[in-house]
């Protein structure tokens, strides 16, 4: 049984949007991503655009979770970017539902493909602190999950490893490529 609702974060939602930007700094600090609350806050800012997707997940007015999108190659592909959900809240549902409600808001606005990268900061893949100019796709089919990394939950949704981006952020810490095709 769900005990949140989805909804569509709006500029107007003033007490949900600085919730929406702390949770992305309570999330995300400890990669070194939105480190700063100031960064979260300018980060919602950039996802309330018009042309973009943001969603949360909300317990009694309270954000819980959200996932945000931004349109590229005509509307045709959409990256998703980010998806996060409070710790406590985590293995719930709410980071699914998250994904199924994106999707069905891509597939609305007339998108065909769904793309995110999951970047690796921690060693938590065996993609980490190797060479990935070398038997670069054996790397990528034979990946292991070391420590809790998003990629498997993407996986469950339907996505697939696309790409990796070595060096991404820093020597042997890639980003990895997944995408899905929506509709």
């Amino acid at each position: 049984m769900r005990h949140f609702t989805l909804s569509d974060l709006l500029p107007s939602m003033t007490l949900q949007v600085a919730q929406a930007a702390a949770l992305l700094q309570r999330v995300f600090a400890p990669q070194d991503s939105w480190a700063t609350l100031a960064e979260a806050e300018q980060e919602v800012a950039e996802m309330l655009a018009p042309d973009r997707i943001l969603r949360v997940a909300l317990v009694g007015g309270e954000v819980i979770g959200w996932i945000g999108g931004i349109p590229g190659y005509n509307g045709n592909v959409w990256e998703l970017h980010p998806l996060l959900v409070a710790p406590e809240w985590q293995g719930r549902g709410v980071g699914a539902a998250l994904v199924r409600d994106f999707e069905a808001q891509v597939l609305a606005k007339g998108g065909l493909t769904i793309q995110l990268g999951t970047d690796d900061v921690t060693d938590a893949t065996s993609l980490s602190g190797v060479n990935l100019y070398e038997e670069t796709w054996e790397k990528v089919r034979t990946i292991r999950n070391l420590n809790r990394h998003p990629f498997e939950f993407y996986q469950k949704q339907g996505y697939t490893i696309i790409g990796v981006m070595p060096d991404a952020n820093g020597r042997g810490r890639p980003d990895i490529l997944m995408g899905k095709r929506i509709g």
